[in-house]
């Protein structure tokens, strides 16, 4: 058996590549859009990728199966579990509990595993030439390492009421499945640790069932159905708003993507009259440098693990946009944007010099250090705004402060002052960084960036409330 683990760092999603080298036939469970990396193991290892598989209906990221498949011919097979409403839309070979499909000598059996989502389905992965018994889980989002996958998702990012509910009694019962297999099969979950699909997910990529009987908190639950599903619901982090559109794009039939988009660079007219329409740049710049200086209206997003995240709050599917950085990065950002569907890219430059061709000046961030903060404070006249997450905020925030989610700021700019100086911050700054660009791109002149926050706040021993 071959096998292969690929990870993608920006959305702590992992898909597999499996296969059987003696038949030279190959499987790819919940493949990443961006599909170029499947194909390069497949021609690597001289196999032939027969077989696509899906565990779910992603919400977190647009799945490459479709475009795996017009790349390869391969089948593509996915869940015909639960129920109405949960159907794929387009041709595919389905798949219910119980159902065996064969990769060669490799046998894949389906379990119906919902709680997560309705047509949840994990892979029971048996190498029959060495032995008789399983020897891998694919769990999807489904068990992670130290969490399961959250039930909510579909009620807060897609609107569909009374599902959550629904989906923890799910989960309980799918729990009890897992629990009656084998300690000693691997299990290899869909995301991990800085995934949004759950609370708690841990950082190593793998796990065994037996590990995850004794240590995951899910498993402390056996006789409280009440108890588990009143802790798995409570303390949820806030979906992206992105996740309602990935429902829905990896349901229906759209158009393909299948391959990597080249970028156009727009110089200084471009780039002006792009502006002068509405259309929004994107300053991909570490937040120190685009702090220095930043052109009017755009909005910094750095270039990191949370780019895609952050770019599907405030980007929409309809309106295209403008990437600003170096051409040498142009290929990874593109990825990682490609991989939740934002394809709409206008075009790119590669520095603020662009814009200052045109006769544009730039603007700076006003930033504060800790002993700035305290004297603004102590003067009483100021509002300070959180911009963490309202799980984060009601851990332990500053005393006064009011908890205005970054993400959802747009919708909230009446929660901010116009009036009164205002002190925004977060955990650490990259979030006060997108906040203060968007506050500033909407007028906001009176906004001071604590740009260390929470951290320097409690490193130096100061006091939070909860």
């Amino acid at each position: 058996m071959f096998f292969q683990h690929i990870y993608d760092k920006s959305l702590a999603q992992a898909s597999y590549f499996i296969g059987c080298q003696k038949a030279g036939v190959a499987a790819v469970i919940d493949a990443k859009r961006d599909v170029d990396t499947y194909l390069e193991i497949a021609k690597q290892n001289n196999m032939k990728i027969t077989h696509i598989f899906e565990t779910h209906i992603h919400a977190d990221f647009l799945a490459g199966s479709r475009e795996l498949a017009a790349l390869t011919g391969a089948d593509m097979y996915l869940s015909a579990e639960g129920g109405e409403g949960w159907e794929y839309e387009f041709p595919h070979k389905p798949l219910k509990d119980g159902d065996v499909v064969m990769v060669g000598n490799l046998k894949i059996e389906v379990m119906h595993t919902p709680g997560h989502t309705p047509e949840s389905i994990s892979f029971l992965l048996t190498d029959t030439p060495a032995s008789d018994e399983p020897v891998m889980l694919f769990t999807g989002d489904f068990v992670f390492v130290g969490d399961i996958g959250r039930p909510d998702l579909l009620e807060k990012a897609a609107g569909m009421k009374g599902t959550q509910d629904v989906g923890a009694h799910q989960m309980f019962n799918s729990i009890k499945k897992f629990d009656a297999l084998s300690d000693f099969i691997q299990v290899w979950p869909g995301h991990g640790a800085g995934s949004a699909c759950g609370k708690a997910l841990g950082a190593v990529p793998s796990t065994t069932v037996g590990y995850e009987k004794a240590r995951n908190w899910a498993f402390r639950y056996e006789n409280n159905e009440p108890g588990f599903v009143k802790y798995l619901l409570e303390g949820q982090p806030e979906p992206p708003k992105y996740f309602a559109m990935m429902k829905k794009l990896n349901k229906v039939d759209r158009p393909l993507l299948t391959e990597v988009p080249k970028l156009k660079q727009l110089n200084a007219a471009e780039l002006k009259a792009a502006l002068d329409k509405g259309i929004k740049l994107i300053d991909t710049r570490n937040k120190s440098e685009f702090s220095e200086g930043f052109i009017p209206g755009s909005i910094n997003i750095q270039n990191n693990n949370s780019l895609s995240t952050w770019a599907g709050w405030f980007l929409t599917y309809e309106e295209p946009f403008i990437l600003l950085a170096e051409e040498s990065q142009l290929d990874e950002l593109t990825r990682k944007l490609m991989r939740i569907g934002l394809d709409n890219i206008y075009g790119f430059v590669p520095s603020v010099k662009v814009w200052e061709e045109t006769g544009g000046k730039l603007e700076k961030e006003n930033r504060i250090s800790l002993e700035e903060f305290k004297s603004l404070k102590e003067s009483n006249g100021i509002q300070v705004v959180d911009l963490r997450g309202a799980t984060e905020y009601e851990s332990g925030h500053i005393a006064g402060a009011d908890n205005v989610f970054v993400g959802t700021i747009l919708n909230n700019l009446d929660k901010v002052s116009k009036d009164r100086k205002v002190v925004i911050h977060c955990q650490g700054g990259d979030r006060a960084a997108i906040g203060y660009s968007i506050l500033a791109g909407k007028g906001y002149k009176n906004v001071v960036n604590f740009s260390s926050g929470i951290n320097e706040w409690v490193n130096e021993g100061n006091p939070v409330v909860s």
